[in-house]
């Protein structure tokens, strides 16, 4: 697996709400993600590290008002923590190798694509057009976001 990181070049990069989500663990309100509405084919890469987390593959409409996943693109993608703020207990889910701030998962997805809701602010995410993955190094996801699984 290919090594990911957060760097000073890339925080300072963010915009405001940005580092408010990835930083700070805050919340984009619902509605206002720049990937909500996003129907074009791609890989989904944490903002700060540009490590892989989700293809559009997977990414469905669930009505939470913000973009929602099926699972991500690797098992080992992602780290899970126990959420207590806000009076509720939630799993939180944040990028193995970046360690940003991405959103939640949750029990309640489509059952028949494994039950599972990932509920991630689009200002921790970039996206990467299907055309543009091989020319920036994502080439082997290219499977994963055309419905061929790897291998």
């Amino acid at each position: 697996m290919k090594r990911y990181r957060k760097s000073p070049e890339a925080i300072a990069a963010l915009s405001e709400i940005q580092y408010r989500v990835t930083q700070e663990n805050a919340t984009e309100p619902p509605g206002s993600g720049a990937y909500l509405h996003n129907h074009e084919p791609g890989l989904y890469v944490d903002v700060v590290s540009g490590e892989p987390l989700f293809s559009s593959a997977d990414k469905y409409d669930s009505g939470c008002g913000w973009p929602a996943f099926t699972r991500p693109i690797e098992p080992g993608c992602l780290r899970e923590v126990r959420d207590t703020s806000h009076g509720m207990i939630r799993t939180e889910v944040r990028s193995a190798q970046g360690d940003s701030h991405l959103g939640h998962v949750f029990p309640d997805g489509p059952p028949e694509r494994g039950g599972l809701r990932y509920c991630i602010n689009s200002a921790a995410l970039r996206f990467i057009p299907l055309e543009e993955m091989e020319a920036l190094g994502y080439g082997e996801y290219i499977p994963l976001v055309t419905g061929r699984e790897k291998g």
